[in-house]
């Protein structure tokens, strides 16, 4: 199968999952388990859902949302790097299942690959609905709203549609080219 077929056939399922992924990540946030760096990491990627300006705006048909599914992909790859060791075996397979994920986003992204991983670490920085990562998970009753908010976008969640044309990849790769910060 070609790498282009592969986006086609693998991205929707993307959007189809990332609802209960995002609330399967959000359980992880208050892990003790999992080292403090890695559960700001997920905190941060979460966030990115409820940000007002992200990459490629919610509403965008077929695509606005699979730089959010990206996102939570590398936030994923990222926590297990940081040192997920400790989890259970459940809450591992959480982890890698969407890590896994990672060779194909990164075969996408191609050389703006680094761009996005600098623009995801970033995030454990930024806030949204006045909420910072630090925040998430360091104040309980901050950490309880955002959890509330996560199931609350799983269950009013509905996957867009995925126009499985090659167009959809090139529009895709023009968000990405053109909102992704480019470095110094």
């Amino acid at each position: 199968m070609s790498e282009t077929m592969d986006y086609l056939e693998r991205f929707p399922a993307f959007l189809q999952t990332l609802g209960d992924d995002a609330v399967a990540l959000g359980e992880l946030v208050s892990e003790s388990a999992l080292p403090e760096s890695a559960r700001q990491t997920l905190a941060g990627g979460l966030n990115y859902l409820f940000k007002s300006l992200d990459l490629i705006p919610d509403g965008i048909d077929d695509i606005g949302l699979l730089d959010d599914a990206f996102v939570l992909r590398m936030v994923s790859e990222q926590a297990l790097a940081e040192g997920a060791t400790d989890l259970s075996p459940d809450q591992l397979r959480v982890l890698n299942r969407m890590a896994e994920d990672m060779d194909l986003v990164g075969s996408f992204l191609g050389s703006d690959l680094p761009r996005m991983e600098t623009y995801v670490k970033g995030l454990r920085t930024g806030s949204a609905r006045r909420r910072s990562a630090e925040d998430i998970v360091h104040n309980a009753t901050v950490q309880g709203e955002f959890l509330s908010d996560l199931r609350g976008f799983a269950q009013s969640y509905r996957p867009p549609r995925f126009t499985r044309e090659e167009k959809t990849l090139v529009k895709l790769r023009a968000f990405f080219d053109a909102k992704l910060p480019r470095q110094a």
